[in-house]
């Protein structure tokens, strides 16, 4: 009997090597600004982040010690925007669930589009061209619209268009179309959609249509993100995974892509 249920238990447990994951097989993409004085928030935000030192130095007893205090809006930098940031009873920040935070990828490239057009939109035949190519878009998967708008980070006046503290009525930057969000969010059932802008929105939206479309199907976005040149087309993987706050709307992420080598 006790050999018996000694072979039921490794088959139910079998050795930890089979399943191990080693990174080295993958390329690490960061995808997240820092965040510090510099970090952008949305213009009519009542603050920005905030570091106060607690600690920083030798203690009495000769050991070195350091400790800070942090504080920042949810909505600014690499950040998160949970269902219930625009939509009543959608899911918080800590109900987001796990599985649609770690999920293939895949970039829609418009670079050239938003160069000549700051406010462009993507559009449904910018997701047929890319189906075209690479084949449907499956569900579930994350959806990165990338800009290159990132490189105007440091920037807040070519980042936002206008960077009038308290107003947010002359932005100027790329987003996603309202057609084109309905058919990833409604048809093609996608977990998430993120891109290198301050918002899936396109910067003269006033009626942010994206983000209520998105937050009604259940769909977070991922918004501020950088480095979306280094990804490919398909074939990487999000992790995304935001700080655990009970009734969030959203917050600040730390975003990496997993490109297998």
């Amino acid at each position: 009997m006790k050999m018996r249920i000694l072979l039921a238990l490794s088959l139910l447990c079998p050795p930890l090597v089979a399943h191990a994951f080693d990174v080295a097989n993958y390329q690490v993409i960061d995808l997240s600004h820092s965040y510090g004085e510099k970090t952008l928030y949305w213009p009519t935000s009542p603050s920005a982040f905030q570091k106060q030192e607690l600690a920083n130095g030798v203690t009495d007893e000769g050991y070195f010690y350091s400790a800070y205090a942090v504080c920042t809006p949810e909505h600014g930098g690499t950040h998160i925007d949970a269902p219930v940031h625009f939509s009543k009873g959608g899911r918080s920040t800590e109900q987001l669930v796990l599985e649609s935070l770690m999920a293939p990828a895949v970039v829609i490239d418009v670079t050239e589009k938003a160069a000549a057009d700051r406010n462009y939109r993507l559009s449904v035949a910018d997701v047929e061209a890319f189906e075209k190519a690479h084949g449907a878009i499956a569900a579930g998967s994350v959806v990165l619209m990338r800009t290159n708008w990132s490189q105007r980070w440091s920037d807040a006046l070519d980042y936002f268009g206008d960077d009038t503290a308290g107003d947010a009525s002359n932005l100027t930057f790329p987003g996603f179309g309202a057609d084109a969000t309905r058919l990833l969010v409604q048809e093609r059932k996608v977990g998430m959609l993120g891109i290198d802008t301050a918002s899936v929105d396109h910067g003269p939206s006033q009626d942010f249509i994206v983000h209520q479309i998105g937050a009604a199907e259940g769909v977070p976005n991922l918004e501020n993100l950088t480095n979306l040149a280094e990804l490919p087309e398909t074939g990487s993987v999000i992790v995304a995974l935001p700080m655990k706050v009970e009734g969030g709307s959203g917050g600040p992420v730390r975003v990496v892509a997993l490109i297998p080598r």
